[in-house]
């Protein structure tokens, strides 16, 4: 977003969410040519962009709608990533590398404290992300109730 202009971010945000919301692939490349239309001649980077990296960004569609919904809406990523911003902003420098280490240790402990709203159809996820992730979510579920 930060080479959108201001004045316009909100209604190329509305203008972009078909591309999150579309059913399939197909969809939302039809929806990302839409976008173009209205958008491309304004910001040709930002549209560049997205046809560039259009593998990457349309793999989430080989999951479920309910996955697909928690991948974009949690955005827990970027929540983490503005937490250990908002520590390490005001600091120059560090004594030493564990110093760093100790500050987004409490920065995620104290992130995680904050992750309280529950996620809509969560059981349903949990058994689709099962499915997709058979072995490493078994894993997790073991670590997580007995770790």
């Amino acid at each position: 977003m930060k080479y959108v202009a201001s004045k316009n971010q909100k209604a190329f945000m509305a203008d972009l969410k078909p591309e999150y919301r579309a059913p399939t692939r197909e969809a939302a490349e039809l929806a990302l040519d839409e976008l173009e239309a209205k958008w491309g001649s304004s910001y040709p980077l930002v549209l560049n962009s997205w046809r560039n990296k259009w593998h990457n960004l349309s793999a989430y569609f080989k999951y479920p709608e309910h996955i697909r919904k928690v991948i974009y809406t949690t955005n827990a990523v970027e929540a983490v990533h503005r937490q250990f911003r908002k520590l390490t902003k005001t600091k120059s420098a560090f004594p030493n590398e564990n110093s760093l280490l100790k500050l987004l240790y409490a920065g995620i402990l104290n992130a995680t404290e904050k992750w309280t709203m529950p996620i809509h159809n969560w059981s349903l996820c949990l058994s689709q992300l099962a499915i997709y992730f058979e072995g490493r979510f078994l894993l997790y579920r073991l670590f997580i109730f007995t770790g």
